[in-house]
């Protein structure tokens, strides 16, 4: 290991916050790694405002849907499940971005949301006017980008995430649902760059309320719930923290508190592998995130991430993502996106374990 891969090594007390309990919290925002490296991205948002019979269509993409009821209320309807009312103040996130309808009755006729964005206007600050004598609502929708062949848990959440009176949790929240809703409403020059803006910090409020357990998990549990269990959530932040160390399960449990056993059970059961398994596709993420956004080489990559030879990162890599790091970082820079390879190992699809 460098000299400089050790000063970048952060021990567990520069890292974590001691509480009354006497166990070590992650203080180290974990989050912002997963979603700086799986490429989160604010997409095109919109304002509904409806009344009377209405429903729109969203079509299935590859986005993170969500939906704020800020008025009124409405109904989310899914192909399969029991229609969801929703009320004034509830958010929800459709992760997978799967087709779905908002509407103001649990049945009824809808419209696609793209003919609508047609008539309104194609830009980021769309407006939908949907007038009737009925109930009005006013809504709130938009998504967010992932790297599509991003192996981590983070991006295998469940298929709808329904976040409470979500505005109520705090002033923060509020503040960024209200300057996104003004923006969308009044568009100004910029107003592109700063609802993209807004979008990425509402996804990020999401997943900590979420996290912190305010949100009613609805086919499915999630890898974000790991951050709330101390001795995992300091697991995680150490392999964060440090790729480059030779982790053993001993030397985490070591340095978060807690047995051998004890860590690898709990750390399996709310992450969904074990604690070696998760430190090998983080690896592959730092990787792939290196490969896109920078100029090093595969040498100084394969040190950063603490493999021992390029030989064994690149089988990693192509076990993980389906293509070698070389292939991969080519494609990315002709294309400007992800690669599209071949289907990776079938173990980075694995579901995320329960609480």
């Amino acid at each position: 290991m460098s000299d400089h891969s050790r000063r970048t090594c952060l021990p567990v007390p520069y890292s974590c916050a001691f509480v009354s309990s006497g166990r070590y919290r992650c203080s180290m925002d974990v989050l912002a790694d997963v979603l700086s490296a799986t490429k989160m991205g604010g997409t095109v948002a919109a304002v509904v405002r409806a009344s009377g019979p209405w429903g729109i269509s969203f079509p299935d993409l590859p986005i993170a849907a969500f939906h704020y009821v800020a008025e009124g209320e409405c109904w989310l309807r899914r192909a399969g499940y029991e229609p969801l009312r929703l009320g004034a103040g509830d958010l929800v996130l459709l992760p997978a971005g799967a087709g779905h309808v908002m509407a103001g009755e649990s049945s009824g006729p809808t419209v696609e949301f793209d003919e609508l964005a047609r008539a309104f206007g194609e830009t980021p600050a769309v407006v939908v006017d949907l007038p009737g004598s009925g109930p009005a609502a006013r809504i709130l929708c938009g998504g967010f980008r992932f790297d599509a062949h991003s192996t981590h848990p983070m991006v295998r959440l469940p298929p709808l995430l329904w976040l409470k009176d979500i505005a109520a949790q705090g002033p923060d929240v509020a503040a960024v649902l209200r300057m996104l809703t003004t923006e969308l409403c009044g568009p100004q020059p910029g107003t592109a760059t700063v609802a993209d803006r807004l979008v990425d910090v509402l996804f990020v409020h999401i997943l900590r309320h979420w996290a912190t357990g305010h949100g009613v998990p609805v086919g499915g549990s999630t890898w974000l719930r790991a951050l709330d269990d101390a001795p995992v959530s300091a697991a995680v932040s150490l392999m964060h923290r440090c790729p480059e160390r030779a982790w053993t399960v001993a030397l985490l449990a070591k340095e978060t508190g807690v047995s051998r056993a004890t860590l690898y059970r709990r750390f399996t059961r709310l992450v969904g592998e074990p604690p070696l398994a998760y430190l090998t596709r983080w690896r592959m993420e730092i990787t792939a995130r290196r490969l896109r956004e920078t100029d090093d080489t595969i040498a100084i990559i394969t040190e950063t991430v603490g493999y021992t030879s390029e030989f064994a990162l690149s089988k990693a890599f192509r076990r993980h993502h389906g293509v070698s790091p070389s292939r991969y970082r080519a494609t990315h820079r002709r294309t400007g996106s992800a690669v599209a390879g071949p289907t990776p190992d079938p173990q980075a699809g694995a579901p995320v374990g329960s609480r």
